[in-house]
């Protein structure tokens, strides 16, 4: 069974949709590490609920990003991880992460990208009068969500929507979307691995 990090600095809604689907076993893998760039977010009580090893650490106590970069790296080689699943990380990862794991990095985002990258996507999409958004998961890469687009779904924005129940239909869409795109990587990877 391969070993997934999931990396987040919220609430961390998406890490448990895939802490659940990973317990139930309808992803192959096993969440064996989260990582966190705020000690003090909720994610962190979700993860210890569930047994998850937690690595919570402030960037600011570090010289740089290749700093805290350079020891996340130690503990995802310690934890024997084969994909990261960013999950509300709001930090760009950078080189020393995307070398050490090419093609095995994945983020969700709350667009269809290219439409309305980076930050408060689903706000943007709504006050724009956008008539449809929804969810990319896409490899990362150096640039703000600009990675190659793994898989897509479509969120129509209702005529009677608040930016808030739009928002509730964008996270059902991601838990779905995310957990079936995950399943299929690992299962790609398993059959890579033995042919």
């Amino acid at each position: 069974m391969k070993n997934i990090a999931i990396f987040a600095s919220g609430s961390g809604s998406n890490f448990e949709a895939i802490v659940n689907a990973a317990e139930k076993g309808e992803i192959p893998a096993k969440i064996s590490l989260l990582v966190c760039d705020r000690p003090e977010a909720y994610v962190i009580i979700r993860a210890r609920t569930h047994g998850v090893p937690v690595f919570a650490f402030s960037p600011k106590d570090y010289a740089g990003k290749e700093a805290y970069e350079a020891e996340i790296l130690e503990r995802l080689r310690a934890s024997d991880i084969h994909l990261i699943a960013l999950a509300g990380y709001m930090r760009m990862v950078g080189e020393t992460l995307l070398e050490a794991y090419p093609n095995r990095i994945v983020n969700i985002h709350p667009s269809l990208l290219p439409a309305f990258p980076g930050k408060d996507a689903i706000a943007r999409a709504y006050q724009s009068g956008a008539k449809q958004t929804g969810v990319t998961v896409h490899y990362v890469d150096a640039g703000m969500d600009t990675g190659p687009v793994i898989a897509q779904r479509d969120v129509k924005v209702l005529e009677e929507d608040t930016e808030e129940s739009l928002e509730e239909r964008i996270h059902q869409t991601e838990h779905l979307l995310y957990i079936q795109t995950l399943k299929s990587l690992l299962e790609q990877g398993e059959e890579s691995s033995q042919s």
